[in-house]
């Protein structure tokens, strides 16, 4: 296929980026002033993030108990305030350490 053919998909796709971004902007011209309303729009972005990808660590590892060994000691680390990079890695080691204990038993 040469790329005439991709054109329509391409354009279309951007539109629909633009009015997803733009929409928003004109439709609140003033600033939000309820207090409610802005802390509900601050946490918008973590809660659908949280919500797409906690069911695929659940499911990535093929075994729901290393999954669960991976999330426990993220969650705990990440409770305790330690950084990204140390909650996954952490997690990461757990999920291979649980996978490497089911395999011995």
């Amino acid at each position: 296929m040469s790329w005439r053919a991709f054109l329509p998909y391409v354009t279309v796709m951007a539109v629909v980026t633009y009015l997803i971004r733009m929409l928003p902007l004109t439709a609140f011209r003033k600033p939000i002033r309820s207090r409610f309303a802005q802390s509900f729009l601050t946490y918008i972005p973590f809660a659908v993030l949280g919500a797409m990808t906690f069911p695929d660590v659940l499911y990535s590892t093929g075994d729901l108990r290393t999954a669960a060994a991976g999330v426990v000691v993220a969650v705990f680390l990440s409770w305790r305030g330690k950084s990204l990079l140390t909650v996954a890695v952490a997690a990461c080691l757990a999920v291979a350490a649980a996978q490497g204990i089911l395999m011995l038993i």
